[in-house]
């Protein structure tokens, strides 16, 4: 007989050297993996698809999102690959199922004008962290880098004088990503005047660019509280999250004229699909500003 528990330690193992997901993406699959094996309440081994469908249908009656569903069932996708893989089944019963479509929501993106306003909110008050708060939003925007990758950059990525960084992205892989000259100035002035003093607190040295008020890595909890206040500051009134930043730099890229490739390599989307969707924003906002300003709209 199989230990589950010892089946859902493989299961991790596999995400993560295998598919080479990062730990919070396989920390979904396997809360999904167990939550649907939890209903279940029979032995695994014996699963139909009739059950699989049995199991949408108990996610629709809880009024569980449509991305919620089709997340889920990715994740069991995965889970019965691996133990089709493994042996442990004879055939994966979720071969045939079809995920649920998903509406995608365009995401929420800043005006030119609110970027301004944000950064100039890190200079009402010249103080330690406001620099570094400045250095990372100018970075966020410059860049356009995930949140994660931003608090896992370390000084030695940075080479400012070439005007570029190495980032590390999902699934450890690695892209170069230029930076302008407002990130490059804002980044030196925050390691000139603000890091070392962060060091201080800290009795060993850490690679990591941005610190927090002990000397330790930002967390991304530790983030948000800062992007909250200064949003506050800036007087935004659009709901402004670490990922907006990514967001916005991808379709004011478009906007310019950007071609959709670049913007893909510079974001590290390893499938155009998920680049496509800032063309649809681009097309949105470009509807918008035709409605407001033509005569014949």
């Amino acid at each position: 007989m199989i230990s589950l528990n010892n089946l859902i330690e493989s299961f991790h193992s596999y995400l993560l050297l295998e598919r080479k997901l990062s730990k919070s993406s396989s920390e979904f699959y396997l809360k999904d993996t167990t939550e649907f094996l939890n209903w279940l309440k029979k032995d695994f081994t014996d699963i139909s698809e009739e059950d699989i469908k049995g199991f949408i249908h108990y996610l629709i009656i809880k009024k569980r999102s449509s991305s919620t569903v089709a997340r889920k069932i990715s994740s069991l996708k995965s889970f019965f690959y691996f133990l089709n893989k493994e042996g442990i089944i004879s055939k994966n019963p979720l071969e045939e199922i079809e995920l649920p479509k998903v509406k995608r929501r365009l995401p929420t993106v800043l005006t030119i004008s609110e970027v301004e306003k944000l950064l100039n909110a890190t200079e009402y008050k010249k103080d330690k962290e406001s620099i570094r708060t400045k250095a990372m939003f100018e970075l966020l925007y410059a860049t356009g880098i995930r949140i994660s990758e931003l608090l896992n950059l370390k000084v030695n990525d940075l080479n400012l004088e070439e005007g570029f960084i190495r980032v590390m992205g999902k699934r450890n892989k690695e892209r170069i990503v230029p930076i302008g000259e407002p990130a490059i100035l804002a980044i030196k002035e925050y390691l000139n005047i603000v890091r070392p003093t962060l060091l201080n607190k800290k009795e060993i040295s850490t690679p990591y660019l941005f610190l927090n008020q002990r000397g330790k890595k930002l967390t991304r909890m530790g983030f948000w509280k800062i992007l909250k206040k200064y949003v506050k500051l800036a007087g935004i009134e659009k709901k402004v999250t670490p990922h907006t930043f990514r967001h916005t730099f991808a379709t004011h890229l478009l906007e310019g004229g950007a071609n959709l490739r670049i913007v893909q390599e510079l974001l590290g989307h390893s499938n155009i699909s998920t680049t496509q969707i800032y063309t649809k924003l681009n097309k949105e906002y470009l509807k918008q500003i035709y409605n407001t300003f033509h005569p014949r709209r």
